[in-house]
């Protein structure tokens, strides 16, 4: 059988169409994987860092896409507990191997030998795809694939983000950039009682942010109203990275939730780190991070503001995201019916 898929044809500006639209042979599983029939799939920011070549080749001619919600449509040999037509969701986070020290001490995001969707293997940007069954979630029943989708890279990557900066209950949150990781961090953050300052350059994404019950939305540069107790860079912009630490009250960390960041100038001790604050980067997520967040995600109502484009139109979709079209987050919807 064969499908629509787009391929990394050659990565470079998105401007230049690096992508290719082309029909090749559905994939087959392998004896622990499942075949997906994509329904939805999220446009990530870091699809793009794929597409552009921010990030090196791990496959030639890669599927983009790890926000996936499907179907299954076969199973390997291997696989039990799935049945076809089950309805699940495939992330970033692919394989890991299971058997060293990272994994074993239960931070498997940091696996030496993890592999990602997208990016070490075809994903979501396709009529179907595969994934090891050990690394697919099961999805809730009442919310539809569109608004799903997001929540599986941008909203688990955010739940991560949220944790690795440590706010405290009841804390001042800041958040730079307001895209879609962000947006589903701060309902989160919101509802779990903090107050949430965002600081972006987009003022349609400033108006989503209060809206969506931030106590205030100014520019990216901009001093919030109060210090912040934590703070989390979404936008992949290294300049923010000294403006974010000045804006942390003692004590204060902040965490750069992005895959890629652009060079961050040069940081002085006394008014950006002295009083004991602290810098951290974010590497993946764990599966406990992405079965935690979609829980906690439907006991408080988190829901992505979405833009959905047909599954044609992905490299538009990309280019609309990199130009700051639209708020909240883009969606590939699958509109062609499933092979037999």
């Amino acid at each position: 059988m064969m499908m629509h898929a787009w391929e990394v044809a050659r990565p470079g500006p998105i401007d230049g169409d690096p992508l290719r639209y082309v029909e090749k042979p559905v994939p087959v599983a392998g004896p622990d994987e499942l075949l997906v029939h994509v329904r939805a799939c999220g446009v990530c920011r870091t699809d793009l860092h794929v597409t552009e070549g921010d990030l090196p080749v791990r496959r030639p001619g890669v599927t983009p896409g790890h926000e996936v919600v499907g179907v299954v449509a076969g199973t390997g040999d291997d696989v039990s507990g799935f049945a076809l037509g089950d309805r699940v969701g495939v992330a970033w986070l692919r394989r890991t191997d299971g058997t060293c020290r990272y994994c074993l001490r239960g931070s498997e995001n940091l696996c030496p030998a993890s592999r990602y969707t997208g990016w070490d293997a075809d994903g979501g940007y396709a009529e179907y795809t595969t994934v090891p069954a050990a690394y697919a979630y099961r999805l809730p029943d009442d919310v539809d694939d569109i608004a799903l989708a997001p929540l599986l890279c941008a909203g688990i990557i955010g739940y991560r983000a949220l944790l690795r900066a440590s706010l405290p209950p009841g804390g001042r949150l800041g958040l730079y950039g307001f895209g879609g990781s962000a947006h589903l961090c701060a309902q989160l953050a919101v509802a779990q009682g903090a107050t949430v300052h965002v600081l972006t350059r987009d003022p349609a994404a400033r108006r989503l942010a209060l809206d969506l019950g931030a106590g205030s939305a100014r520019g990216a540069y901009d001093e919030p109203p109060e210090p912040l107790d934590s703070a989390i860079l979404f936008a992949p912009v290294g300049d923010l990275v000294p403006v974010a630490l000045r804006a942390l009250d003692r004590g204060g960390v902040l965490s750069v939730a992005g895959i890629h960041l652009s060079d961050t100038p040069p940081l002085r001790y006394e008014r950006e780190l002295f009083y004991e604050k602290e810098l951290r980067s974010v590497t993946s997520n764990t599966r406990e991070d992405g079965r935690t967040f979609l829980a906690l995600a439907a006991r408080h109502g988190v829901r992505a503001t979405t833009h959905p484009y047909p599954l044609s139109e992905a490299q538009q979709a990309l280019k609309d995201l990199k130009a700051g079209r639209f708020d909240g987050a883009a969606v590939l919807v699958n509109d062609l019916p499933p092979q037999h």
